[in-house]
């Protein structure tokens, strides 16, 4: 008689599903939590904000909202992104006619990135799902404390992104 890899034979013939926890050296990874949490945002974002609409799709939405007429190189640093995905993000919300893309003032090959009137009504409601989101995600954590995450979580994100951007650790 063979047991299932990771449970015992009697939960496996029994068909029922276990929930294990996670190991005690996985749990202590930072990197796990990192993952956990934005498994977890990603899958609240889908049901509450927008199944086709993507995070980073609305971050441009947002950089476009806020710093019209600059390129997309400029804009990709604005929501940290590489510059080949921010090309391809560009190109679905202008295929869904939510920007417009045309050549920079200063360099033909340089799009600049407009929001079309479609993208502005998008973006209004997107924003207004994404702040509800917001306050339902923090909700337990106490008022006074939670501008105090965001910077934290944000603090993280550049920590992180100059630890991949080093040699070697």
């Amino acid at each position: 008689m063979s047991t299932a890899v990771g449970g015992s034979s009697k939960g496996a013939r029994a068909g029922r599903r276990v929930n294990l926890e996670a190991p005690a050296d996985l749990s202590a990874a930072p990197g796990y939590g990192a993952r956990r949490l934005y498994q977890a945002y990603l899958a609240a974002w889908n049901r509450h904000v927008d199944p086709v609409l993507t995070g980073p799709q609305f971050a441009v939405l947002s950089a476009v909202r806020a710093y019209p007429g600059y390129d997309q190189t400029a804009l990709a640093s604005a929501v940290a992104l590489d510059t080949s995905t921010m090309a391809d993000v560009c190109r679905r919300l202008e295929s869904r006619g939510l920007i417009a893309r045309g050549p920079a003032p200063h360099d033909a090959r340089a799009k600049v990135l407009t929001l079309t009137d479609d993208g502005q009504a998008a973006f209004r409601e997107v924003t207004r799902r994404t702040r509800k989101l917001d306050r339902a995600l923090l909700a337990d954590c106490p008022e006074e404390k939670r501008a105090e995450i965001a910077e934290l979580l944000n603090d993280l994100g550049a920590l992180w992104e100059a630890v991949a951007e080093r040699e070697e650790i």
